[in-house]
């Protein structure tokens, strides 16, 4: 190629959502460009008239800056090789189309569809391994073809693969790889709507915007032969090959939305940290050659490489990501948090209820080990953001004895005479109500947390109280004594 720097590309279509295996294609190239100081530059190849979405470029666009992806060139930043957009570049694929055509490296199909349907039902029947044009339209002659097209009868114009070769192409992770051309269609390159198709805007556009690397998901594979025949047709440079391993279901199936969510969207929907999914889906076919599963952005361009992608499937495996998000926001800063679970709190129930930064502060202290996602603060200990109106009739039954009302009074008028107690003040006042009445802390421990929080499970009681303060405290233990005493 021309250029020295290293030129990579994510080229998706605008047909939907950004599928996660588009996220880790995007990621990997990201990753490489990062790593060698190389550019990334966004493409939409939106041909595909009949399945382009509205609003899909301006989704993928949100959505890829939402997981920390940023280019270099594109629709939206501009370039010295666009247009971005490949409806906006179709008259550069019909001359460089109508050269093949001249050089016979390409031709004219008029075949209609009800002869196309034919000639694939007549080749199924003899149970070939896969349906192909047969070059009828091959041997037209010159004056045939201008009678046609002086006719305005539709066509496409298809690659001439020459039968009994072989193509050869390296690939990075898949090394040489090779092809016999009696295998390989003559694949349509202009579509009746004078739109090309993937193969030939493809090869087009990575030559001229001077792509020095592909790096693309597996399903590509058997396409690559006929674009290695179109650069060699062209008499262009071909740039280097990288085959991306598929995407399995845990029962090794390729991933699909019928086993489960695979859109980017929904796991954002859902609570996932970008930070998590990220280091989730580089783990998608890459690891450094050792155990470690945590990564930062910075530490996985620093550490990326394709030599290190594997060939085999890779399983997405929902426990490791749920496991990455945990970790992920374990380790973020409370300060970071706090503006997190705002955003949650303004969703929720508890969205006309007021509550201060160094409240919201307490409780993520207090339940920072205990949760995977910021809204788990909500789910999984609303005692914090509002008292308890009812109480978990099972820790009523096994927790609730018939003197725990007369301890919770006793140990009321205790905390009534704290000052500012602390967290270690209150568990110091419980020691001595116990020590004094010579009772397992236990007795006053269990009613107590049923009391503040209605629930028998949480981080530990002192912290609840610590979080609530003495008032509030308090206040809880007067309304449990009320409705089950």
């Amino acid at each position: 190629m021309n250029s020295i720097t290293p030129r990579v590309r994510f080229a998706p279509s605008p047909t939907g959502y950004l599928h996660i295996g588009g996220l880790r294609t995007a990621l990997y190239n990201f990753l490489f460009a990062k790593n060698k100081n190389g550019k990334l530059i966004l493409r939409i190849e939106d041909t595909d008239r009949k399945r382009f979405v509205e609003g899909a470029v301006e989704n993928l666009n949100d959505t890829l800056n939402w997981a920390g992806i940023t280019f270099d060139e594109g629709p939206d930043i501009g370039g010295e090789s666009g247009p971005y957009l490949q409806s906006e570049r179709l008259q550069i694929y019909k001359e460089l189309v109508e050269k093949l055509v001249a050089e016979q490296k390409a031709y004219y199909c008029f075949c209609t569809p009800e002869r196309l349907e034919q000639l694939r039902e007549e080749q199924q029947k003899l149970k070939l391994p896969q349906a192909k044009y047969d070059k009828h339209c091959l041997s037209l002659s010159k004056s045939e073809i201008d009678e046609k097209l002086n006719s305005n009868i539709p066509f496409v114009i298809r690659l001439n693969v020459k039968p009994d070769q072989k193509v050869f192409f390296n690939d990075v992770i898949r090394e040489t790889v090779e092809f016999d051309t009696n295998n390989i269609d003559d694949q349509v390159l202009l579509k009746s709507d004078g739109f090309p198709t993937y193969h030939l805007a493809n090869v087009v556009d990575d030559h001229l915007m001077e792509i020095t690397d592909v790096i693309r998901g597996e399903e590509w594979l058997s396409s690559t032969p006929k674009h290695v025949i179109l650069y060699d047709y062209f008499g262009w440079d071909k740039p280097g090959f990288a085959h991306l391993p598929l995407l399995l279901n845990p029962d090794k199936s390729k991933l699909s939305k019928r086993q489960g969510d695979v859109a980017v969207e929904d796991y954002r929907e859902k609570g996932y940290l970008k930070e998590a999914l990220i280091n989730f889906v580089a783990l998608l076919g890459w690891n450094f050659g050792d155990d470690k599963e945590f990564y930062e952005m910075d530490e996985l361009i620093e550490k990326f490489s394709l030599e290190r992608v594997h060939k085999a499937g890779a399983v997405f495996n929902l426990e490791k990501l749920n496991w990455l998000n945990y970790e992920h926001l374990r380790k973020k800063p409370d300060a970071e948090v706090l503006k997190m679970l705002r955003t949650e709190i303004s969703k929720s129930e508890f969205s006309s209820n007021i509550y201060s930064d160094e409240y919201l502060i307490k409780i993520i202290g207090a339940m920072k080990e205990r949760v995977s996602f910021v809204k788990d603060y909500l789910t999984k200990s609303p005692y914090f953001f509002q008292a308890p109106e009812s109480y978990e009739e099972q820790n009523l039954k096994k927790r609730w004895l018939e003197d725990s009302a007369e301890l919770l009074n006793k140990l009321k008028e205790r905390f009534e005479a704290l000052v500012n107690p602390s967290k270690e003040d209150f568990e110091k006042a419980l020691e001595e109500i116990a020590g004094q009445l010579n009772i397992i802390k236990g007795k006053f421990v269990h009613p107590l947390r049923i009391a503040v929080s209605g629930v028998g499970e949480g981080p530990g009681v002192y912290d609840i109280l610590s979080v609530l303060g003495k008032e509030e405290t308090i206040s809880r233990i007067n309304s449990a004594l009320k409705k089950l005493s």
